[in-house]
Parts: structure tokens; sequence; C-alpha cells
């Protein structure tokens, strides 16, 4: 195994874009995988990606560090956070998400359902 490793955005291994206004681009590092969501101003999961899924809100934990905008999310038990650029987040199963504003969102994500 290598004692160092390298990856860049620019050359991702896998980019994804099934969801309306965000693209997800992945790379793998040691066996792991870190992704990067570029969401636009509008995105919400519930409009955006629950359509492709079976769940009334994101059930997926999610671990990771917003670079770029400002993103909102409610739980199930009606609390609610904001992040923003230089924030690192836990966010636990059973929440809704939404870009604020009209800046686009930029995000790094280590664990959950993109990572």
């Amino acid at each position: 195994m290598k004692s160092v490793e390298k990856k860049t955005f620019s050359s991702s291994d896998e980019v994804t874009d099934k969801f309306k206004n965000v693209l997800i681009e992945a790379v793998n590092v040691r066996n792991q995988r870190v992704h990067k969501l570029s969401l636009k101003p509008g995105w919400k999961w519930s409009t955006d990606v629950k359509p492709h899924l079976e769940t009334e809100t994101c059930q997926t934990t999610h671990l990771g560090v917003i670079t770029k905008g400002t993103i909102c999310c409610k739980h199930d038990d009606g609390s609610e956070i904001t992040y923003t650029a230089g924030d690192a987040y836990a966010i636990a199963p059973g929440h809704d998400a939404w870009v604020v504003g009209d800046e686009d969102a930029t995000a790094y994500e280590f664990a959950g359902m993109w990572a």
C-alpha cells in the first residue's frame, strides 16, 4: 500500500447528475470515498432527491464540511440548523435539507449516503 495517496475532483472517479440541482463527484482514496456536492440555489432534498427514494425524509447520517454557501437542515423532531461555509457537520437520519439564498453551496462528505 502506498504511504500517501492524492486524488483530485477535477478527474473524479465517479460523477452523478441524476438528481435535479446537484452534481455529485466522488474520489476513492485508500478504499474510502469522499464526495463533493455542488448544490444549486433551489436544491431541496424533498423536491430533488425524495422522488428517487421510498422514504419521506433522508434516512442517512452525513458527515462533512461546507466550503461555500449555506444549507439549512430540518429534522423530523422539528429541530433546525443552518450550516455555512467553514462549518463541519454531522446530520442524523430523519431530515430534509435545502440551499438557502441565491448562492451555490459546496460540501464535501466523508460518511453518509453520498460518501
